[in-house]
């Protein structure tokens, strides 16, 4: 099978204001946001796990909302940004928690046609790794980088009947769904863990504190001790650009955060030449901007001068990520630069570290190593169900795949 080809404009809905940007120049600036009203939706909004993110809001008055009526969007709009981080789509479900919205100057929106268009389908397409580079490759370099709503509106779409749309929507959103189920299950995991830290190492109520004397808030048998002493650290050197590459030829590479996960790093840059290494399962932690950033490797990776890898030097490797999160509580709390803020060698080894005895070191690092590793095995659960998500959506969008025939991700796990 294959279908048909349209552009999005010819799939928009025959209302006025169906496909539009945000509000020109001054007639949206921040001098009209308020404390609660209309909320604005921004490149924040976008472009994250789910389909919209309703947080860090900001808002305009209602009467503010009414002036701008050809730059609102509606329960079942889709959005793209405009300028910014071009690629980025959202979706309004039908229950978001506003019954409309303002779009902001860096964002466009398209209600399209609900007789002929399932708008979660185009918001599926519009993620697809293709789509993404499609836009990229369109976009206007003069000035700030972006696209307008000409290029938009021209944009092709493959357009299925009406009821495989919803069926094709309809798996994408059970695997969305099943990694948003893990996603809350992973932060629910690292609450109790930074409670569980916060509640042995901050208010000092760890096993047997009773009997325990402080003193300058340090339990005896405890000590302070510079993080070099806790922590084998390696500090990154990049290697020649000649030797990087995408292709996947040599160990994979970082010199920064860009490829930064929630807490495990994924690979996109490779070299041929190493220079410094990070071991499977080191901590790595950035030392320019942001600084004290935090992420953990799975395998053995190259990293650069904007790098340290970390390992504990008594193999509690957990109780030091955690160690380091208390530390690092504000990104960018140490170091200094003339232009990005930065930490050198000897601030990052001497920076102290509040070290427990051997008993509660060893207690808590096994108590947290079991919720490590269940939020290790979430996290990979989440990587493989995208990218079945991933390789699925193309074949099916294109007609290469029968829609009947395709199992929802629930069934094929069980």
């Amino acid at each position: 099978m294959s279908w048909p080809v349209v552009t999005l404009d010819s799939i928009k809905a025959n209302v006025p204001y169906a496909c539009v940007g945000g509000p020109f120049g001054s007639n949206l600036t921040s001098q009209h946001y308020v404390d609660e009203g209309v909320p604005v939706i921004r490149g924040q909004n976008l472009g994250g796990p789910g389909c919209f993110d309703e947080s860090g809001f900001v808002f305009v008055t209602p009467e503010k909302a009414d002036q701008l009526r050809p730059n609102l969007a509606f329960r079942g709009d889709v959005l793209f940004t405009q300028r910014g981080t071009l690629g980025q789509v959202g979706f309004i479900p039908s229950d978001s928690k506003y019954d409309r919205y303002v779009v902001s100057q860096s964002q466009m929106k398209l209600t399209v046609d609900p007789s002929r268009v399932d708008a979660r389908y185009v918001y599926q397409y519009f993620r697809l790794e293709s789509t993404i580079q499609e836009i990229l490759n369109r976009t206007i370099t003069a000035g700030v980088p972006h696209i307008n709503l000409g290029i938009l509106k021209n944009f092709l779409i493959p357009l299925p009947p009406l009821p495989d749309q919803q069926a094709i929507a309809e798996i994408a959103q059970a695997y969305d769904d099943l990694i948003a189920t893990n996603q809350r299950r992973i932060a629910l995991l690292e609450d109790a863990a930074r409670r569980l830290y916060r509640e042995w190492f901050v208010h000092l109520r760890f096993p047997g504190c009773e009997t325990v004397p402080v003193k300058d808030g340090v339990p005896q048998g405890w000590t302070k001790l510079p993080l070099g002493d806790v922590a084998e650290i390696t500090m990154g050197q990049s290697p020649e650009s000649k030797y990087y590459n995408t292709d996947g030829d040599g160990l994979p590479f970082h010199q920064g955060v860009s490829d930064f996960g929630h807490r495990f790093v994924t690979h996109e840059m490779f070299t041929k030449q190493t220079t410094r290494v990070a071991e499977a399962g080191d901590i790595l932690c950035s030392v320019r901007a942001p600084v004290g950033r935090l992420n953990v490797t799975r395998d053995r990776i190259a990293i650069g001068r904007g790098l340290s890898a970390m390992r504990s030097r008594a193999g509690r490797q957990s109780l030091l990520f955690y160690q380091l999160g208390a530390l690092f509580v504000e990104e960018d709390m140490i170091g200094g630069g003339a232009i990005f803020a930065s930490v050198g060698k000897k601030e990052l080894f001497g920076q102290l570290i509040l070290q427990p005895n051997a008993d509660i070191a060893t207690a808590f690092d096994r108590l947290i190593g079991d919720i490590d590793r269940q939020i290790d095995t979430l996290d990979l659960q989440n990587r493989r169900l995208a990218d079945a998500r991933d390789l699925l959506l193309p074949n099916l969008m294109s007609g290469q795949l029968d829609v009947s025939g395709i199992r929802l991700p629930e069934e094929v796990a069980a």
